[in-house]
């Protein structure tokens, strides 16, 4: 891929980094560091994945934890893998259950699927790890043993969450969050130390086990007595029936490139169908709102299709290569005019996602995305185990016969999504952009800024983004050049501008360059480093 790695057209403090050796990009430097030291051990790429997933649950719990769920999109010996460690809703939980038929509600026991990231871990190191499994927590319990000071964009997600938890938790069901989260009654500030010694003994016992204790063993019971003690749905049977699922991923041709998603149950369709649908347009024939706003309508189409057709595909009345058929998506490329139109489609929501990137010098790459979803996920913890418990049920339809439906066993909607790039069946590498619904509308315009711009993996990440909430409203970061908002508005855009970049998605890349050498780059609106040898 060329491109410039001086160049800077958007404001960051931030190069590209280089190397041969090895790289990992995450959004929490101490977490990068874990998985650079299995490379420097002499793992690979997935131990490095594993072990940065890992630590990330202690350094960054409110975007992830060991109670979340994973995907990942691996790279080795030429070929492209997927991993599906999302998680059914539990036997006991059926529409009937929900004390609010409208919804399934955002904290407390109903919107909790059982946990798929330990055994993602498991998945991917007894697949294609070289080092031992149990060396690949090391890190992780370290920073949970021992503590480690809270990076600063954690800890104003942390006093975010405290503060609405405050106001939403106050039932003593949620009093081991408040324990767990905020000793003492206060959030960590920046710089300040926290340590938890229940989560650093899940880990070992995961590491010890090969994540069996929390499926299988100790753990599994721990949950179980808990949900069983408070009202909660989620059982041991639930648990001992899981297993990750290995799938095929999906591309389409953008560029002279092949990208490529996971197919459902996550929302990487969306991304995939916006890339077909405009992957005939020429963009260098147009000024920024003309290249965004093409962008935008076709990501509303692209998402009032996912919420009709896109669920768990045991569920989904249609194929979802359909969705993908260069015919249909040129038919939906003509319904995008020169003015902003309501498509139908759902309101998407904020999420709490960590999303990680390693490569290593043999070639082999690995694109992972980890979540408890909202922030710190259902409010519920595990007592004594530090394990916070993910809220992704909250995605499901509770309009019977709906693919998304909530229903016992199956797995809901999902918006964690990695990110993969290939060109003439060689690896360019992982890309992602973390950040509930906002993750496709990332993944997209960090695309196209790469390829239809040649902007380098930096600039890519640093470039103001732009965000559909619904209808035609449209959410623009502050850095946007005044006259191409005005642009937009005039096309019928509902245009704002929030105090904050929080929206907006965090992501991290590595492109592989022609010689081999890694290209790396993550985020300016996060803690996020490049780890490197």
């Amino acid at each position: 891929m060329e491109f410039d790695p001086h160049s800077h057209r958007f404001p960051s403090a931030r190069n590209v980094v280089y190397a041969r050796g090895g790289m990992v990009c995450a959004s929490q430097p101490l977490a990068a560091q874990a998985g650079l030291d299995m490379l420097k051990r002499g793992g690979n790429a997935v131990d490095a994945a594993v072990a940065t997933a890992a630590a990330l649950t202690a350094a960054e719990p409110t975007s992830n934890g060991i109670g979340g769920d994973a995907f990942a999109l691996v790279w080795i010996d030429g070929v492209l893998h997927g991993l599906n460690a999302s998680g059914p809703a539990p036997a006991a939980l059926s529409l009937s259950s929900l004390k609010d038929p409208r919804a399934v509600a955002a904290v407390g026991w109903e919107p909790v699927t059982v946990p798929g990231a330990p055994s993602a871990w498991a998945a991917l190191s007894r697949r294609f790890g070289k080092l031992p499994f149990g060396d690949l927590l090391d890190g992780a319990i370290r920073l949970a043993s021992d503590g480690y000071p809270v990076s600063p964009t954690c800890a104003w997600y942390w006093g975010k969450a405290f503060a609405r938890n405050r106001e939403i938790l106050t039932d003593p069901l949620f009093s081991g969050w408040f324990e767990l989260f905020a000793p003492g009654g206060t959030p960590p500030a920046a710089g300040s130390t926290w340590k938890s010694p229940a989560h650093a003994s899940t880990l070992e016992s995961i590491a010890r086990s090969g994540a069996e204790s929390f499926y299988r063993g100790e753990l599994a019971s721990a949950i179980d007595s808990f949900s069983r003690s408070t009202g909660g749905f989620l059982r041991l049977a639930d648990l001992e029936a899981f297993k990750p699922e290995w799938v095929e991923p999906l591309s389409v041709r953008y560029r002279g490139h092949d990208v490529w998603e996971l197919p459902p149950n996550g929302q990487g369709m969306v991304a995939l169908a916006v890339l077909g649908m405009l992957a005939g347009d020429d963009f260098g024939d147009l000024d920024e709102a003309g290249r965004a706003h093409l962008q935008i309508e076709a990501l509303k189409l692209a998402f009032a299709d996912a919420s009709v057709y896109l669920a768990d595909p045991a569920s989904m009345m249609v194929d979802a290569r359909s969705l993908l058929d260069p015919g249909y998506l040129a038919s939906r490329r003509a319904e995008i005019g020169d003015r902003a139109m309501i498509r139908r489609a759902g309101s998407p929501e904020r999420g709490g996602t960590v999303y990680l990137a390693t490569a290593d010098k043999d070639g082999c790459m690995v694109s992972f995305i980890q979540s408890n979803y909202m922030g710190f996920g259902s409010g519920l913890s595990v007592p004594g185990t530090g394990i916070a418990l993910h809220n992704r049920g909250h995605n499901f339809s509770t309009l019977p016969g709906h693919p998304n439906a909530l229903a016992p066993g199956k797995r809901p909607y999902h918006t964690i999504v990695p990110g993969f790039l290939t060109r003439d069946g060689q690896a360019i590498g992982p890309f992602g952009v973390m950040g509930g619904f906002m993750q496709p509308q990332g993944h997209v315009q960090v695309l196209s800024r790469c390829l239809d711009s040649l902007c380098n993996p930096q600039e890519a990440l640093d470039a103001p983004r732009f965000q559909w909430t619904e209808g035609n409203r449209l959410q623009l970061e502050a850095g946007w050049d005044p006259l191409a908002a005005a642009a937009l508005e005039a096309r019928g855009h509902e245009v704002t501008v929030p105090p904050d970049s929080g929206g907006f998605g965090r992501g991290q890349v590595i492109w592989r360059t022609q010689d081999g050498t890694l290209c790396g780059a993550t985020e300016k609106r996060t803690d996020g480093t490049v780890a490197a040898f």
